[in-house]
């Protein structure tokens, strides 16, 4: 994977893939039912509307047919940008800027399972992350649980009703997204064990879970090797340091180490990462393919180590410098999932093993 090539889609992405964002309305007027799963604001909290998950307008993914035993549910990272000052700090669920960076998410992220189970995903509104990570963290968690996860709960009740059918179903999601999975898994499962025990892990990278969050949250464990079931599995990628705090680094964070798929402190080498993806900023960012259509597979790029201590994920084998921009030097947030892409998709496919050789 060249350098200067990736260096240039982090700009893409990071300064200039939303230019698309301009005047949108709010389309938000939520069914009846959906009401009712969305509806666990915090006491004294302004009661939130969540989107009309009915809508087909409102997805970025539904499979036309189901084709896999297993479904995804996928929540993409920050992809809503404020286009001027006088746009909200929340935009509505169908900003386009936002619509096209979804999209571009889902392509370099989502896909890493799309060999192994169908891929259901909502828009939902998101905050504009350069405002919202520099709040306090209570603030900031207030945002995230208001219409960012009302939206999300929605969009997975109304995905359980409809679609779901009784199958087994992986939760994915990265950066906001992940925050956003964190608060439903905490908010929904607690009163849908039945719904809870289908799940066969939930892969929420580029945010932290946390040793704080686990033991408010008893009924969720976080993954300690390759194959459980029912976990939680995330990461955030770092170089040996860092310029400066790590934005989506929280107090207590949990790590795995996501080639080798363990929590211990070796180091697993580049040459066994099962492959990295190349990154096209023609596209948005999307992954290069090859020839025949495949996403193109880059060998010996990234390794990784867990740090205990920080509650990252190490990796040594880039450099810096190419890789940071629009977070401090050393920060791979955009990277979690192109470094490990492959390694990823096998994963996936080893815990759908297992779970089925549970049941």
């Amino acid at each position: 994977m060249r350098a200067r090539s990736l260096l240039l889609l982090t700009l893409t992405f990071l300064a200039g893939a939303f230019a698309l964002a301009g005047a949108a309305g709010h389309a938000t007027a939520a069914a009846a039912p959906l009401r009712a799963a969305a509806s666990q604001a915090p006491a004294g909290a302004t009661p939130v509307t969540p989107t009309d998950y009915s809508l087909r307008a409102h997805w970025l993914a539904l499979p036309s047919k189901v084709t896999h035993r297993v479904d995804v549910f996928y929540l993409y990272p920050s992809a809503y940008t404020k286009a001027s000052a006088d746009q909200p700090d929340i935009g509505p669920v169908d900003d386009p800027g936002m619509m096209a960076g979804a999209q571009a998410a889902f392509s370099r992220q989502a896909t890493a399972f799309a060999t192994h189970a169908d891929i259901y995903a909502p828009y939902y509104r998101q905050a504009d992350a350069s405002w919202s990570l520099t709040l306090p963290p209570a603030e900031h968690e207030r945002v995230e649980k208001g219409e960012p996860t009302h939206d999300a709960v929605a969009a997975f009740a109304y995905y359980i009703r409809h679609y779901n059918r009784g199958r087994p179903y992986i939760l994915a999601a990265h950066s906001q997204g992940s925050n956003v999975m964190l608060n439903l898994l905490a908010q929904y499962m607690v009163g849908h064990p039945k719904v809870y025990r289908r799940m066969v892990a939930a892969y929420v990278p580029g945010y932290s879970v946390t040793r704080e969050y686990l033991s408010e949250n008893p009924f969720l464990r976080f993954a300690k090797g390759p194959s459980d079931t029912r976990v939680l599995i995330s990461w955030n990628t770092e170089a040996t340091s860092t310029a400066a705090p790590n934005p989506v680094l929280l107090d207590g964070a949990l790590a795995i180490n996501p080639i080798t798929w363990t929590r211990g402190e070796t180091t697993a080498t580049a040459a066994q990462n099962r492959g990295s993806i190349r990154l096209d900023p023609a596209t948005g960012g999307r992954p290069v393919r090859d020839a025949q259509g495949h996403i193109l597979r880059v060998m010996g790029l990234a390794d990784a180590r867990v740090d205990k201590a920080r509650g990252v994920v190490v990796c040594s084998t880039v450099q810096a410098k190419d890789y940071a921009v629009g977070f401090p030097l050393g920060v791979y947030h955009t990277f979690d999932f192109p470094f490990y892409f492959f390694d990823v998709r096998a994963n996936a496919a080893q815990r759908i093993h297992s779970y089925f050789a549970q049941e």
